[in-house]
């Protein structure tokens, strides 16, 4: 099933989409089988926490959807619009699980650090030497941050990028749901804590990120600004996606394809992950974790940012495509490519 949060105009609904592309309004749907309000179906948080009989049930209104709960998506039209799935989840961590990018990201950075400095020489070296290894660290653990939760946007919103910074990126991610609460989690358990899956754009401006990643303690600002964390435009349940390691993963900037990955190229999966967080510590329902960049799949690592009005589409099958155009009047037209 494929399950959206939406707003026509009176606040955030929970909804799942139909085969003919309309929402399914479910507490309106459960309101015409039973007669009053289910809390269950106020919010996409309370349907995970509800569990399998909850989901059954919705699967149900959908399939038998009345007239009341019937609601059309019309291109152009502004109501209804999708949210971010879940609009604040209750905790947002986002991994490094693909090498290639970990590689190439670290390769650009020096590559970027050696032209602002001017120095030829050390140019010419590091791009003889190519992509490094990663660190230590990361071949030992699922490496992770903490995002901002409260930063989160849905597709087809425009994302204002900070005054703060000049260099505009997106980051194509897979992400979970966390659906069952648990600790201790054996990885061989893990896959049954998750809910569903969702496409994730870790937003970045590479500037900001970079003068603070000299501390120890990661990502602030460079993450940290209003709508950088954009999920969406739904979220699959678990039972539906199929193998999410042979999942196409795609980019395009204006129409031109920037990333053609695969989520199968993952190192760290989403059970070792779950496995690792929940040593000694209790995960929730309605958690999030992102999988990190797919090899290719942000700027960085094609030496490209992104212009004032440009169009970012990231294309998941089968959850769909997340779409966002980001807007910084502030900023003069970039050469694009570094």
């Amino acid at each position: 099933m494929k399950l959206v949060t939406f707003d026509s105009g009176t606040g955030p609904l929970l909804g799942a989409l139909a085969a003919d592309g309309s929402i399914c309004d479910l507490a309106a749907a459960h309101r015409a089988r039973f007669g009053g309000n289910s809390p269950v179906y106020a919010s996409m948080q309370n349907l995970i926490e509800a569990g399998p009989p909850a989901l059954d049930l919705a699967r149900e209104l959908v399939e038998s959807m009345p007239a009341a709960a019937h609601i059309e998506i019309s291109p152009g039209k502004a109501q209804p619009h999708l949210l971010a799935p879940l609009p604040v989840p209750m905790q947002l961590r986002d991994f490094m699980g693909f090498e290639t990018h970990v590689r190439q990201a670290g390769h650009s950075v020096m590559r970027l650090q050696a032209k602002a400095r001017g120095d030829t020489e050390a140019l010419a070296e590091i791009e003889r030497a190519g992509p490094p290894k990663p660190m230590d660290a990361w071949f030992r653990q699922p490496l992770y941050y903490k995002c901002n939760r409260f930063a989160m946007a849905g597709t087809d919103t425009d994302l204002h990028w900070p005054a703060y910074s000049s260099l505009m990126d997106f980051e194509l991610e897979l992400a979970v749901v966390i659906g069952r609460q648990g600790r201790d989690i054996p990885k061989a358990e893990a896959g049954k804590y998750i809910f569903g899956y969702t496409i994730y754009n870790d937003f970045s401006a590479r500037d900001a990120q970079a003068a603070e990643m000299g501390g120890p303690l990661g990502p602030a600002k460079g993450k940290d600004f209003d709508g950088a964390n954009v999920m969406g435009p739904c979220i699959v349940t678990a039972d539906e996606i199929g193998d999410p390691y042979n999942l196409p993963m795609r980019a395009r900037v204006n129409g031109e394809t920037w990333t053609d990955g695969n989520s199968g190229s993952i190192h760290w999966t989403f059970e070792d992950m779950i496995a690792h967080v929940s040593r000694g510590e209790t995960l929730y329902p309605g958690e999030i974790f992102g999988s990190g960049t797919v090899g290719n799949g942000c700027g960085l690592e094609h030496m490209r940012f992104l212009d004032h009005g440009d169009l970012v589409e990231l294309e998941i099958p089968p959850i769909g495509v997340l779409r966002n155009r980001v807007l910084a009047p502030h900023l003069p037209k970039s050469e694009k490519k570094l």
